[in-house]
């Protein structure tokens, strides 16, 4: 794997905040293949949606765990990450140089082996990964132009949204440029001549654990369950510190690059296990209406959450189809009392909303929803207008791969623009 490029090379710095700009430009705006709207101007358009809308500079969020500034003043290069070696952490951001190779540079959150690369790989067929040890530190990377995209998951089938994603997706000012839905193929892997009757632990990620629990209990085991923070960071800490008595749950692609075998393959207690992975970059990508597309907003409202009928609404008069509804804690206001008098009144938890929909940002029904959303809210902002993962899925398609053939065969280039 290629080093980052040298740290004092100049640090360049993408669309650091929203810009503030009258949302008519988007009711006026053409379809972007036919009118030559510029990228610049569509940046503006999916920044927040203005003039009562409040900006990202306006808008309190939580303090971010490690600050730019504490990653600006980092002037180690970065290390060259290897097979085994730790991913990017916040203290290895260096600053970062301009991008000049033929290849994209992306960044994911695991170490080789984790579902997320193999998520990239799907998206980038021929990137240059940029391993993180934190989903923050993934958003930071495309921030200081260290990678050029950041794979993430957002969704899965059977565990339900990634809350800490949604949250950052608003804190930072990346944009989603495409999404990948990526199989989950679960495995238990552990050191080679060890038995499954020997096992007492097994390692994984909570949602892998979850996600085989059913399996797990068939399978006679009588073994404690133990959460890290990546499938792959288990089968990494099993074959580093050859613990004989525990397992992993990860993937087919772990035991090759760790040197584990597979005790039991299909591990997963259903095949419809799917995560949703979005990709994340510094500028917006025009939209299209020559292909199906998704668009990703979320939004507030001052005054409470009795908003949210008015705006599905404003949707469903235009038979605009939504996929994803989220709700989140407005932690720039989590309590609303009933009177906003502090007078032991009936409280109110406050919420963004995040919404999905099956539609472009070129569509003009599209613009006057958005219009319309705006008028009803105190908070509105694009996330991305991107076009859909449309590659064909079937649970059987999941359960037949082999790691020689996980990277070569599973993951090819996804029916998608890449931005």
């Amino acid at each position: 794997m290629k080093a980052i490029a040298p740290s004092h090379l100049k640090l360049m710095f993408g669309s650091s905040q929203p810009t503030s700009r009258s949302y008519s430009c988007v009711q006026n705006a053409q379809r972007s293949d036919s009118c030559g709207t510029s990228r610049s101007e569509w940046r503006s358009t999916f920044a927040t949606l203005t003039s009562k809308v409040v900006t990202q500079k306006t808008l309190p969020m939580p303090p971010v765990s490690v600050g730019i500034d504490h990653v600006n003043g980092h002037n180690r290069a970065a290390r060259v990450l290897g097979m085994n070696q730790k991913p990017l952490s916040v203290n290895d951001l260096p600053p970062a140089p301009m991008h000049g190779g033929a290849n994209l540079r992306v960044a994911y959150q695991g170490v080789p082996g984790a579902y997320s690369e193999a998520a990239a790989c799907k998206a980038y067929p021929n990137y240059e990964s940029v391993p993180c040890d934190q989903f923050e530190v993934a958003f930071q990377a495309v921030e200081l132009w260290i990678a050029d995209r950041a794979v993430l998951p957002i969704e899965n089938s059977l565990g339900g949204s990634i809350h800490r994603n949604y949250d950052l997706l608003l804190r930072h000012c990346l944009h989603i440029v495409g999404e990948v839905q990526l199989p989950v193929h679960h495995c238990l892997l552990a050191l080679p001549g060890v038995r499954k009757e020997f096992l007492t632990c097994v390692m994984s990620h909570p949602q892998g654990l979850a996600q085989c629990e059913r399996t797990l209990t068939k399978l006679g085991l009588n073994v404690t369950r133990k959460a890290v923070d990546n499938t792959a960071v288990a089968a990494e800490h099993i074959a580093a510190n050859n613990k004989r008595d525990t397992a992993a749950i990860a993937s087919a692609r772990a035991a090759e690059i760790y040197g584990l075998e597979i005790l039991e393959d299909g591990l997963q207690d259903d095949a419809s296990n799917v995560t949703r992975f979005v990709m994340l970059a510094r500028e917006p990508i025009v939209p299209r209406t020559d292909r199906p597309f998704k668009t990703s907003i979320v939004f507030a409202h001052e005054k409470g959450t009795s908003v949210l009928y008015k705006v599905l609404s404003a949707f469903a008069a235009r038979d605009i189809s939504l996929t994803k509804i989220e709700s989140r804690p407005n932690h720039n206001r989590p309590i609303r009392l009933v009177d906003e008098a502090n007078v032991g009144t009936a409280k109110h938890f406050e919420y963004m909303f995040y919404i999905d929909f099956e539609a472009s940002m070129a569509e003009t029904r599209v613009q006057n929803a958005l219009s319309e959303v705006r008028e009803l809210t105190s908070f509105l902002r694009v996330l991305g207008s991107y076009p859909m993962d449309m590659t064909p899925w079937s649970p059987s398609s999941s359960t037949s791969h082999t790691a020689s053939s996980k990277m070569n065969h599973s993951y090819g280039n996804v029916n998608m623009a890449k931005p």
